[in-house]
């Protein structure tokens, strides 16, 4: 990670459960962090709280709200204006919302498609021509995608949720394509966590992080109506925690340039009785 000490990383959705532990992770590296979400007192507090630690980076809160374009834009042009510009892109924002195929509200799917899909793609276009710019050759995108883009669970509450992060990783693979044909050496990376898969050198590393169920407010937003429905989410196994896919984010990053990661899939293993 050394190689990544005093660059900067843009993490999205950095106000709590697993942006919020990614944020901390790449501070504790020494990494200059920029840390967005619609509301910034949690991503403040955390700010505060790295800095009292004496971790060697810096966290900085920025409101930003994902499902608006012009507010994506302007957050890139404060950063390009006040730190040069991005190094890492982590897109970490997503939401859910109880909206069924078959009587869901047509709001409920905008919500989701355009935080899950158009403010990742947005994210990823700029962080690119941020790059580019700057003749950054080494850098890196990372997703943060769903075992649900993989397999639909049987949860209609779920299933345009899951339509949104099937498209991430097509949107993963087309992003390694792209890259490819521009022959650079910026890697993109999207993950549903249950292994790594070591590849041959190639010019470019597009990686999707998908992880299973990981014990956050997730369950609570989504049933926002049922808390003792969001709780059971997460009693009946033993769930991921946001720090193990922060230690993913890390290792990642951690890797050589002339190393490929494959996509990488997290799940819980253990059930709780």
């Amino acid at each position: 990670m050394e190689r990544w000490r005093d660059r900067l990383a843009l993490v999205t959705g950095a106000s709590g459960g697993v942006g919020a532990a990614v944020a901390r992770a790449l501070v504790q590296q020494g990494l200059k962090v920029v840390g967005c979400a619609r509301t910034v007192g949690n991503i403040e507090e955390l700010a505060a709280e790295c800095k009292s630690a004496g971790y060697p980076g810096t966290l900085i809160p920025y409101r930003c709200d994902l499902s608006n374009e012009e507010d994506i834009l302007s957050m890139f042009s404060a950063v390009r204006s006040q730190h040069s510009g991005v190094d890492i892109c982590i897109n970490n924002a997503g939401l859910a919302r109880p909206d069924t195929l078959l009587s869901g509200s047509t709001s409920g799917w905008k919500d989701m498609f355009n935080v899950n899909v158009l403010g990742l793609s947005i994210c990823t276009r700029e962080a690119y021509q941020s790059m580019r710019e700057r003749k950054v050759d080494d850098g890196h995108i990372i997703n943060i995608n769903s075992m649900s883009g993989h397999q639909v669970p049987p949860q209609s509450v779920a299933h345009f949720y899951s339509a949104t992060k099937y498209a991430v990783t097509a949107l993963t693979e087309g992003l390694r394509q792209e890259l490819r044909e521009a022959q650079t050496h910026i890697r993109a990376t999207a993950w549903p966590l249950t292994g790594a898969q070591l590849l041959s050198r190639l010019s470019l590393l597009a990686q999707c992080i998908s992880p299973g169920v990981v014990e956050t407010q997730f369950a609570f937003k989504l049933h926002d109506k049922d808390p003792e429905k969001a709780a059971a989410t997460y009693e009946h196994m033993k769930c991921l925690k946001p720090e193990d896919v922060a230690k993913a984010v890390i290792y990642v990053l951690s890797t050589p340039p002339h190393v490929q990661i494959g996509d990488i899939q997290m799940r819980p293993t253990e059930q709780v009785t």
